[in-house]
């Protein structure tokens, strides 16, 4: 039978050897432990996340870069101050001259924001239009829109008698025909105007037309309040008294116009 050759026995290492080994395999778990150890606070992220948004405003959509261009992304809501923004990420700080480039992609996104506000701005007013039509208030309220908001505007006769600023009991159905309208647009920012000529307050309660037609966006905001569901937060209300006339004061028809209440309903891309 012939004999099977045995094999030698395996040679140890060289004693070095195993202390390199233990040496990277010592180090390999230190490494695995840091990086373990590595995680992300999610809460101190947000807060940071957070404070970014608040200091620059444009990134309240949830976007991180902006966009397509320099200035454009789908996540912006509005950039109304673009000088603002320009100095504040120090691009045209201290009287640096802006790249040509750059401005016209200014140019262009300012462009396309105003265009963006003026076409909800007119989808909101057509919905409101037919809820006036609805409601059988032709005549009565008068529709007007810019690219921040729709307007409301009410004539100062039909709510309040001369020096003011009781309701009128036969205006409380418009105001509440009005109200259920508000509700439909109860997220956007809602802002009451009351507005007088320029004829000088006598013997009234009220000493000058600041506060008369401070005290009638007054009473129509309280109204409101009252009688829908309108979030008090959402709804502002001032008084302009004559210093934004829509008419001349010199005729009675032109100080007729100019007392009055405007109701601003705010798109979702104004500035407010």
């Amino acid at each position: 039978m012939a004999k099977k050759r045995k094999e030698d026995p395996p040679k140890p290492g060289a004693a070095w050897m195993n202390t390199f080994a233990d040496l990277m395999n010592l180090l390999l778990c230190f490494f695995v432990l840091l990086f373990s150890m590595s995680t992300i606070d999610a809460q101190k992220f947000e807060q940071i996340a957070a404070s970014f948004s608040q200091s620059f405003s444009i990134f309240s959509g949830g976007a991180q870069a902006i966009g397509d261009g320099i200035l454009i992304s789908a996540g912006m809501s509005q950039l109304n101050e673009l000088d603002e923004y320009i100095n504040s990420t120090g691009k045209a700080a201290d009287n640096e001259e802006v790249p040509e480039d750059l401005k016209e992609e200014i140019e262009e996104v300012v462009e396309k924001i105003e265009q963006a506000k003026l076409e909800e701005s007119e989808e909101l007013a057509e919905k409101i239009e037919e809820s006036v039509q609805e409601e059988s208030l032709e005549g009565i309220v008068d529709i007007e829109f810019t690219s921040q908001y729709v307007q409301l505007t009410l004539q100062g006769a039909l709510l309040f008698d001369s020096g003011s600023t009781v309701l009128k009991e036969e205006s409380l159905p418009v105001l509440d025909k009005i109200g259920v309208m508000l509700e439909r647009y109860a997220e956007s920012t809602i802002e009451i105007e009351g507005h007088t000529d320029n004829v000088p307050m006598s013997g009234a309660k009220y000493s000058n037309n600041d506060e008369l037609s401070g005290g009638r966006s007054l009473s129509v905001f309280n109204y409101l309040m009252d009688h829908t569901n309108l979030d008090p937060a959402m709804v502002k209300h001032s008084g302009r008294g004559e210093y934004v006339p829509i008419a001349d004061n010199a005729t009675p028809e032109g100080r007729a116009l100019n007392r009055r209440v405007e109701i601003r309903i705010y798109n979702s891309l104004s500035s407010y």
